[in-house]
């Protein structure tokens, strides 16, 4: 097992086989706050990371360490951090690398969330975002100066649903030695970024790794296949001495311990700092969703590839966006990057407008009608006025979210009733 490639296999035994003091199978929650030391030498040793170990629970907790470690082996990476939302895990991810005078590059292709940090909060810290349309890779290149620090993109954008080009833009960063950091929320198991090319990978937990709609969480994934510092001057906060933590170059730093720099650096200052760790309880219902992922993904991308199918023949919708509807380039992308079905998001619009739109969501009686994705149960929401409400018409636009868009995450019901109920909204509507 130890070797599986499989990710059936590996949400089931990464990083965990049973617990050293009782034998039980289940992880436990280990609801502590700190950690005793075996002596003032041994403590002396956490703190100055001459060797790992636990410390305190804002920084790392057993029970999460075994959700990071199952994550990390799914992705083929070499080392994971998690956090308290998907939302703390994208502003650490650049904030572990960029600092006031900086920018980096990212898709338009965005979840309003993360559109509004990028744009406002970033900007007030002196981070500048530089946005590029990925239907044109070398948007990337052109926007890219020797202040750029990373790209960021979204595998699978939620709402867009046009898949990014990675392993395009990834070999555009790394000729230039900067990293691609991708968000694969939407589509865990189906894609596997670091194999294109990306750096690092960003999950928000709450959803398909979760999928029961009871825990917020976040993830940061590490390839560990960046050389940081063959890049020199471009990451000054991981090749120069670092003064939040006693002058340590994590380059240097982390030799010892493999190419975990960039997410060891994220450990024990960022995190340490922001006190933005994912409690021991969330991280083990997060390994209870994990274990059925893979089976969970299967369910939720055929039954959204026959929704799409539906509503594409219904009269009142004017088009549905979903990658089996496309073709093209598009086509193109998803057939490269995703194996296995789609993923579970299906997007649509309807003839009669936002009016149209609502009455449409109002009818739902199956579907929730809730912020999220990635549960178990299906879901719809109308973005223009909930999740990208904060962003001005142009900028919704531009992420993919017109007046009368509908965005359904199709949970795992049986697909009769999923249909049933879709019809019956659609008459209403």
């Amino acid at each position: 097992m130890a070797n599986s490639t499989h990710p059936e296999t590996i949400v089931l035994h990464a990083g965990y086989r049973s617990d050293s003091a009782t034998n039980a199978v289940a992880v436990p929650i280990y609801q502590t706050t700190s950690y005793q030391f075996d002596s003032t030498e041994h403590a002396s040793n956490l703190f100055a990371l001459k060797e790992l170990g636990n410390i305190y629970t804002r920084i790392m907790n057993p029970t999460t360490d075994v959700l990071e470690q199952r994550v990390t082996a799914m992705e083929g990476g070499a080392a994971a951090l998690a956090l308290a939302s998907g939302q703390a895990a994208s502003m650490t991810a650049i904030q572990n690398i960029c600092h006031a005078g900086d920018n980096f590059v990212s898709s338009t292709d965005l979840y309003g969330g993360t559109w509004n940090l990028f744009s406002n909060t970033f900007k007030a810290m002196g981070i500048e975002v530089r946005y590029v349309d990925p239907a044109d890779p070398e948007g990337f290149a052109t926007a890219t100066d020797e202040r750029t620090r990373c790209y960021y993109a979204e595998t699978l954008p939620n709402p867009k649903l046009n898949v990014f080009p990675i392993k395009e833009v990834a070999e555009i960063g790394r000729n230039l030695g900067v990293p691609l950091i991708m968000d694969n929320t939407a589509c865990p198991v189906l894609c596997r970024p670091f194999d294109h090319g990306a750096a690092v990978i960003v999950y928000s937990t709450t959803k398909y790794i979760g999928g029961h709609g009871t825990s917020i969480g976040g993830l940061l994934v590490d390839g560990g296949n960046f050389d940081w510092e063959a890049a020199g001057d471009r990451f000054p906060m991981l090749n120069q001495p670092d003064p939040s933590y006693h002058g340590a170059v994590w380059t240097e730093a982390v030799k010892p311990l493999g190419p975990i720099a960039y997410i060891l650096k994220a450990r024990v200052t960022l995190l340490r700092d922001s006190g933005a760790a994912m409690s021991p309880f969330n991280a083990f219902q997060f390994i209870q969703g994990l274990e059925t992922l893979p089976l969970r993904m299967e369910r939720h991308c055929s039954n959204a590839d026959a929704v799409a199918e539906f509503l594409s023949g219904h009269g009142k919708v004017t088009n549905v966006i979903h990658p089996s509807q496309q073709d093209g380039e598009t086509r193109r992308r998803a057939d490269t990057y995703l194996k296995g079905g789609h993923g579970g998001l299906v997007g649509f619009e309807l003839e009669g407008g936002v009016e149209a739109g609502k009455r449409f969501i109002d009818a739902l009686e199956l579907f929730y009608h809730v912020a999220n994705i990635g549960d178990a149960r299906s879901l719809a929401i109308h973005p223009a006025s909930t999740t990208h409400s904060q962003l001005t018409p142009e900028d919704q636009l531009a992420t993919g979210v017109s007046e009368g868009y509908v965005r359904l995450s199709i949970g795992i019901e049986h697909i009769d009733d999923i249909l049933a109920d879709l019809k019956q909204a659609l008459d209403a509507a």
